[in-house]
């Protein structure tokens, strides 16, 4: 029983005396009236410098991860490209030997030889949907507006009617584009 009553006797002292208790001071501390409460609190300003130091860093932090995200968006779009344009000098120099087997196919209509045409058009057909498997298409452009960003313009000739100028009315070179991304720009005539 003595036990019980002298942990009462604690309990009901240590309530009479919260602000002391929640400060952490002991019962010396409190009847020499040397408490922390005595003590000039620290520099306001100096408070208030660390507050702001703490906010700038703070902004600091935030800002670093968001550039790091926007680094990680970044370099996963560029992979992604690159990987897509992977091949792109191999395909560029492949659109030479396009252009050859077009121009030895337009020579082929007025040959005679039907099994050297059908060789020679069935080496190009399979070349051709190769490079589209790969992502390569070609780009039309006859009859259609002049458009600086994808065509190059040679030359420029009277329209032959009236709805043909500023179009295209004859394709020296073919443009390609590589995955939706134009890997040679077309060599064109344009009507006035």
């Amino acid at each position: 029983m003595r036990q019980k009553d002298m942990k009462e006797a604690q309990e009901q002292a240590k309530m009479q005396q919260p602000e002391e208790a929640e400060l952490g001071l002991n019962a010396d501390e409190s009847m020499s009236g040397t408490s922390h409460l005595n003590e000039p609190l620290a520099n306001e300003p100096e408070i208030e410098t660390l507050r702001n130091e703490l906010g700038e860093m703070k902004d600091k932090f935030i800002r670093k991860v968001a550039e790091f995200e926007n680094f990680k968006k970044r370099s996963t779009r560029e992979r992604i490209e690159l990987i897509q344009t992977a091949g792109k000098d191999v395909i560029v120099d492949l659109l030479e030997v396009i252009d050859d087997c077009e121009r030895a196919e337009k020579q082929l209509a007025n040959s005679d030889d039907i099994k050297v045409k059908e060789g020679v058009t069935l080496v190009f057909n399979k070349l051709k949907n190769v490079l589209a498997a790969k992502g390569v298409k070609p780009m039309e452009t006859i009859k259609q507006d002049f458009d600086p960003d994808k065509h190059e313009a040679i030359t420029e000739i009277p329209a032959p009617t009236e709805d043909m100028k500023g179009k295209v009315i004859d394709e020296v070179q073919k443009g390609y584009y590589l995955n939706d991304k134009i890997i040679r720009y077309a060599k064109v005539v344009v009507g006035k």
